[in-house]
C-alpha cells in the first residue's frame, strides 16, 4: 500500500525544493510535481505516524530531469545536510534508469526496512545532467506495523 496516508506531515521536510513546486505536490498522482530549486539535488525527509515496513518505491518523472542517483537513509535522528548525505553510509544506494521513472514499483532490500519511523531520500543528480530535478509522482510502498496510531487516539 502507498504509505502516504501514514505520513506525519509536520515531521516531513524537503531541502532545496522550489517554492512553486514543493514535495507535497509529488505525493499524489496528478497533483503537480516536486522540483529542486538552485541545483539538481533534493533531500526529502518523510516521517511516519507509526512504524512501517517498506518494500518498494514508485517514481514518475521526465526522462531528462528525473532522478538518477538515489541514496536512502532510515531512522536518522536529524535531517541530513547535503555534505552528510554524500559522505555517510546509506541504508541503500540506487541508480535509477530512465525506464524506472514510469511509476512502476522499484524493489528495495526489504530486510533493511522492517522497523521504519522516518526515511530520508537524497536525490543526488538527474538523468540528463539538467540544472533542476523534477519528480511528478513519488510513493513509498509498504505496510504499517500493527501498532496504535496515537494521533488518532481519543479518550
Amino acid at each position: 500500500m502507498d504509505l502516504s496516508v501514514h505520513l506525519d506531515k509536520p515531521g516531513c521536510e524537503c531541502l532545496n525544493e522550489s517554492d512553486d513546486h514543493p514535495w507535497a505536490h509529488a505525493m499524489t498522482p496528478g497533483g503537480g510535481y516536486l522540483e529542486s530549486d538552485c541545483d539538481e539535488q533534493i533531500i526529502l525527509c518523510l516521517a511516519y505516524n507509526q512504524k512501517v515496513k517498506l518494500h518498494s518505491l514508485k517514481v514518475k518523472a521526465p526522462a531528462n530531469k528525473g532522478p538518477k542517483t538515489l541514496r536512502i537513509f532510515v531512522n536518522l535522528p536529524n535531517t541530513l545536510d547535503f555534505d552528510k548525505a554524500e559522505s555517510m553510509l546509506a541504508t541503500q544506494d540506487l541508480t535509477l534508469s530512465p525506464e524506472q521513472l514510469d511509476g512502476r514499483p522499484i524493489p528495495l532490500k526489504f530486510v533493511k526496512y522492517q522497523n521504519v519511523q522516518s526515511v530520508q531520500f537524497f536525490f543526488q543528480d538527474n538523468q540528463g545532467g539538467e540544472e533542476t530535478t523534477q519528480i511528478d509522482y513519488f510513493a513509498v510502498i509498504g505496510t504499517p506495523l500493527s501498532t496504535t496510531d496515537m494521533s488518532e487516539f481519543k479518550r
